[in-house]
Parts: structure tokens; C-alpha cells; sequence
């Protein structure tokens, strides 16, 4: 027998929540291509065949969720089960969605781990980082399309970028003043980020509770931040566990733009900060949840992985890299239902607000500049042996030796960019070629 519809539902009965954790994990593990194909799967499963919410919601939902930080596929996906099934559908949507990437994750990091080093294995992965270079300029073609609609949105991107590449700016520091030039020019009455304002599409379904998504908010940000701050009372805040819990507890709040933006932030940190993996292994990383189901920023459960299992904790590899992992998963993704939660019932008076839409606009302009940045600072890792850096007064940038140029990386990155941008060859069928690309040139 079928459940009563909750408040929020759209159509006469709900669908049990049987059926409910069937169609949510189908797509977790359908969800391939990024945060479009994820959202494109979900409104044809959703919208088209299921029919459990209106257009009108979902876009409704989209939009709002376009406004946090964090994976708004996710946040999407949290906030449909919400809606069709109540908080519980929602749990159930937001850990389905994920759980099928990040077991493939674990399982793709443990065998990176073992086997990186092999000849063949080594060079599969070369192939992929030229690849992935090809990748991340495919995605900024795509953001700068959406986001640069004005010569003032244009200034801001080249802004961002400048701070971040040449002078180091902190990524939380290029967000905040994006957002800050957005809502002060709105403001001031000016239209130069208004470009890609949306405008809310009309309600068809019951309100959501308040009262029950105030306190589902509560207890989702008490399991969030509760478990971070016992790691650090027993064991220190430099331990790597720790360092991991607040690191990616700060990830949460600030990263907005999608997930290329947060993996320049974590580029910037992980990497450059803490040293707890390479560029290279970064850049492998990338090319691993590329071809994973589930949301792009799990790539960050591979850099927890690597973290944990390269931090001399006294655990065998497996099982430091699993509690790296399960550090990383709950501080990335449980913020995502405290948001949803929080912000759900008040979508509609949230996207009215021109100020609020003008920062939005602003910060994905400041995006473009800093996803620019990622795809510089991934190609000169990739493509040339030998980095420096350079430190002339205010400016701190890397500087590669051009003598050390890669050609074999360079004519791949060039052949996958044509492949992507020309030709519209699918990601998957690229990353495979790049990967038997590099394996096939370690065998000669």
C-alpha cells in the first residue's frame, strides 16, 4: 500500500519509499557527464517519466540550488526527495545519489595506490592528465558562455584570475569580493551582472514546513560540525585527520560556482598548502571521477584517500584511506542537506531578491577567472617536467622551464581539445583514448 503524500508532493499518492530508493540509486549510478548530465538524467527520470514534480518546481529547485555552495546536482537531488517523499525521501535521495561514485572512488583510490608505479598503469594515467587539461577548458568554455554577458562581468573574470594565478589571493577572498561587487552594483542600480538573473518559475505545489526544515537543519549541521570537533579535542589539530575535518568543513561554506571552482580551491590548498598530494596525483584524481558516476567534487574523497594513507598515521594504507575518505564524504556532502533544509521553504522569496541574483551572477563570473586558473596551473604540471616558482615583490606564480616541454602530452591535449570542442566526442570515449594513447606510447 502507497504512502499519503507529504505536504510538498506534486501528484495524488507518493511512491513508497521503496520505490523512491530504487529510482535514486539508478541514477547514482547512471549520474556520468558532470552536474549537466546528472540534472539532465534526473529531470528525464523525474520530470519526464516518473512525474513526481512539475517543471515549474524542479527549475525552481535548480535555481535555488545554483545559489549554494557545494555540488548543486546534489543539493538538486536533496531537494526533489524532499518534496515527493519528505525529509526522509530526502535523506534517502542526497546519500543514493552519492554512495555509488564514492564506492567506485574508494576502490579506484586503493588501486591508484598499488599500482601507479607500473609501467603501463603510469603511462594510462599520463595519457589521461593531457586529457584532463583538454577537460577542465572544455568546462570553462562552457561556464564563460553562461557567466559573460557584460564588459563588466568580463573585467571581473580577468580580475579573478589575476589575483588568484599572479598574486596567490585566497580563493575564499576572490568569492567574496565577486560577491560583494555583485550586490553593490545592484544596489547602486547598476545592470552590469543581471545578465543571468532567473526569475523564480510559478509554485504548483503545497509550501514546504518551515518548522520541519529549520530542524532538520539543525540536526544535520550538529552531526556535521560535532564529529569535526571531536577529532580535533582527541587528536590534535595537526593531525592529518583533523586538518582534513576542518579543511573540508571550510570547503563547504565557501565554495560556490560548481565544482571546477572548488577543485581550484582544493588545488591551491591541498596541494600547494599542505602538500598532501602532487599536482600530478591531483590532476589523476580529476581524470578518475570523470569517469565515475555521481558528482565531480568527488574527487576530493580521492585527495582525502591520498592524504591520509601518505600521512605516516601508523594505520595500515586501506584503512587510513578509508577514515580520510568517510572525513571527506560527511564534510563535503552532509552540509549540502543543512542548506537544502534551511533554505528549501523560502526559494521563492530568495530568487526575488535582484541583489541576492546580482552576487550569484558576479561570483560565476569571478568563476570563469578562477577555473581559467585551474586549467593553466593543470597544463603547465601536465606539460612541462620541470616547474619553478616566481617570487618578484607582490607577485607568486609558478613558472615552468620550457626546455622541459612534454610534445607526446601536448599533441594529446591538442587532439582531445579538437575531439571535445570540435567534434563533440563523448568524455568517457576521450579519457579512454588518452588513457591507451599513454599506455601504448609506455610499451614503445
Amino acid at each position: 500500500m502507497r504512502e499519503k503524500s507529504p505536504p510538498g508532493s506534486i501528484h495524488g499518492p507518493a511512491p513508497s519509499l521503496r520505490e523512491a530508493a530504487s529510482v535514486w540509486f539508478r541514477i547514482g549510478c547512471l549520474g556520468f557527464g558532470g552536474p549537466a548530465g546528472q540534472i539532465a538524467l534526473m529531470h528525464r527520470v523525474l520530470v519526464d517519466e516518473k512525474v513526481w514534480i512539475e517543471e515549474d518546481d524542479f527549475l525552481a529547485g535548480l535555481n535555488f540550488c545554483m545559489l549554494l555552495p557545494g555540488p548543486e546536482a546534489q543539493q538538486l537531488a536533496i531537494y526533489v526527495g524532499w518534496r515527493v517523499n519528505g525529509i526522509i525521501g530526502a535523506l534517502i535521495a542526497g546519500l543514493l545519489f552519492v554512495l555509488p561514485g564514492a564506492v567506485v572512488i574508494f576502490a579506484l583510490s586503493a588501486l591508484y595506490i598499488r599500482f601507479s608505479d607500473v609501467g603501463v598503469v603510469a603511462g594510462a594515467l599520463h595519457g589521461v592528465q593531457a586529457v584532463v587539461i583538454a577537460v577542465v577548458v572544455e568546462a570553462l568554455v562552457r561556464i564563460a558562455r553562461r557567466a559573460l554577458k557584460s564588459a563588466a562581468a568580463y573585467a571581473l573574470a580577468a580580475a579573478s584570475f589575476a589575483g588568484i594565478f599572479m598574486f596567490a589571493v585566497p580563493f575564499p577572498i576572490i568569492i567574496a569580493g565577486a560577491a560583494l561587487a555583485g550586490f553593490a552594483a545592484s544596489r547602486a542600480g547598476l545592470d552590469w551582472f543581471s545578465a543571468s538573473q532567473k526569475t523564480a518559475p510559478p509554485r504548483t505545489a503545497a509550501p514546504l514546513s518551515i518548522r520541519r526544515g529549520l530542524t532538520a537543519s539543525l540536526a544535520c549541521l550538529t552531526l556535521w560540525l560535532a564529529p569535526v570537533a571531536l577529532l580535533i579535542a582527541l587528536l590534535g589539530p595537526e593531525h592529518v585527520f583533523a586538518r582534513q575535518a576542518v579543511f573540508f568543513s571550510q570547503m563547504a561554506v565557501v565554495t560556490f560556482g560548481g565544482a571546477y571552482a572548488v577543485l581550484a580551491f582544493v588545488a591551491q590548498q591541498a596541494v600547494e598548502g599542505f602538500g598532501w598530494l602532487t599536482p600530478t596525483q591531483m590532476v589523476d584524481g580529476l581524470g578518475l571521477a570523470e569517469t565515475t558516476p555521481g558528482p565531480l567534487v568527488l574527487v576530493l574523497q580521492f585527495v582525502g584517500f591520498l592524504a591520509a594513507a601518505n600521512a605516516g598515521t601508523g594505520l595500515p594504507l586501506l584503512v587510513a584511506g578509508l577514515i580520510g575518505s568517510v572525513i571527506v564524504l560527511w564534510t563535503t556532502f552532509l552540509p549540502c542537506f543543512a542548506w537544502i533544509f534551511a533554505g528549501g521553504p523560502f526559494i521563492e522569496t530568495l530568487q526575488r531578491i535582484r541583489s541576492l541574483s546580482a552576487a550569484l551572477s558576479a561570483v560565476t563570473a569571478g568563476v570563469v577567472g578562477v577555473v581559467l586558473n585551474l586549467s593553466l596551473w593543470f597544463a603547465i604540471h601536465v606539460l612541462f617536467g620541470r616547474v619553478g616558482e616566481l617570487n618578484a615583490g607582490p607577485i607568486r606564480t609558478v613558472l615552468p622551464d620550457p626546455a622541459s616541454l612534454d610534445v607526446f602530452a601536448l599533441g594529446l591535449c591538442a587532439a582531445a581539445m579538437i575531439a571535445l570542442l570540435r567534434f563533440k566526442v563523448g568524455l568517457l570515449p576521450v579519457l579512454g583514448g588518452g588513457a591507451l594513447a599513454g599506455a601504448l606510447m609506455a610499451l614503445v
